[in-house]
């Protein structure tokens, strides 16, 4: 194994494939992106350069800060739900004591596999503000706040959010029951001998013991809130108004909408930007972390 690791074309002869393929259908199509965004152009035509033209016009529009305020308030509500209860059900299931664990864990990750048209198809009908599940089960209850959840400009990018985060929690929690399963059991016989209690030994193992799984859950729950579309795209077209745009629904209705691909181009290269910005603060954040545990485990060592 030493030899084959040491044998560099051997290495370079095994990668290739899968590098020829990233260059190709992601590296060279981000280039084209960010080339196509300084021009004008309708698709068909020849593109006209215009200079930075685009990115200014893109950084006077309202409807820009407007989308990335939705795509912050999606990726944020997305992100806590998933990770919070995606962490809760992944302990609990994970717990030799619980009965049904199989049962919980198929039926946490079903909405997983779905099709986000069928999800969002229905959450459409429980969201129906007159014949809707959820609207109907409030008024037999008696309970007087019956909303518009996709009609309302201030409401729909939160009914949104929660119907991505539903669906895709199943996701994050496959992650962090993979993670647990990394971890030794000695650790929590070692606690329980000092005493500690279930909630105190998950907090001070558990968690610690799963940053590496929580920075990949995070870039993944952040970035997919950063590019959401579809959930937009299928239950509110963007509205009411520009209520529920974010930066991947501007880049599709300037481009294919009104056909101007170049400033569409604009914002999907802010869009780009922005993914790579949050994931590089993500791996700073628990880069930092790391640092810190091991002075402090260096402090113990030597204290």
């Amino acid at each position: 194994m030493k030899k084959f690791r040491s044998n560099k074309l051997a290495i370079f002869l095994f990668t290739f494939p899968a590098l020829l393929l990233f260059i190709v259908f992601v590296f060279i199509p981000i280039l084209q992106v960010f080339a196509y965004s300084f021009t004008k152009w309708n698709g068909i035509s020849a593109p006209e350069f215009t200079g930075l033209k685009n990115y200014i016009r893109l950084f006077t529009d309202k409807v820009f800060y407007t989308s990335n305020k939705n795509m912050f308030i999606f990726a944020i509500l997305v992100t806590v739900y998933q990770m919070v209860f995606a962490t809760i059900f992944a302990i609990a299931v994970s717990d030799a004591k619980i009965k049904g664990r199989k049962f919980f864990r198929v039926a946490y990750f079903i909405p997983v596999v779905l099709s986000v048209t069928v999800v969002c198809q229905l959450w459409l009908s429980i969201l129906n503000a007159e014949s809707g599940l959820l609207n109907t089960m409030l008024r037999s209850l008696g309970i007087d706040f019956q909303q518009n959840w996709l009609s309302d400009r201030y409401k729909s990018i939160y009914a949104i959010a929660f119907v991505n985060a539903w669906q895709w929690m199943g996701y994050q929690f496959a992650l962090i029951v993979a993670g647990i399963k990394t971890i030794s059991t000695d650790y929590y016989e070692a606690a329980q001998i000092d005493g500690a209690n279930a909630a105190i030994a998950h907090r001070k193992i558990t968690i610690p013991l799963l940053a590496e799984t929580y920075k990949s859950s995070l870039i993944i729950a952040i970035t997919g809130g950063i590019k959401a579309f579809t959930e937009m795209y299928i239950m509110t077209k963007g509205g009411p108004g520009t209520s529920t745009y974010t930066l991947a629904y501007m880049m599709y209705s300037s481009a294919f909408r009104s056909k101007e691909y170049g400033y569409g181009l604009a914002a999907a290269s802010m869009l780009v930007l922005e993914c790579l910005a949050a994931i590089i603060v993500i791996n700073a954040v628990f880069k930092s972390n790391d640092l810190d545990a091991v002075k402090k485990k260096k402090r113990r060592l030597f204290a």
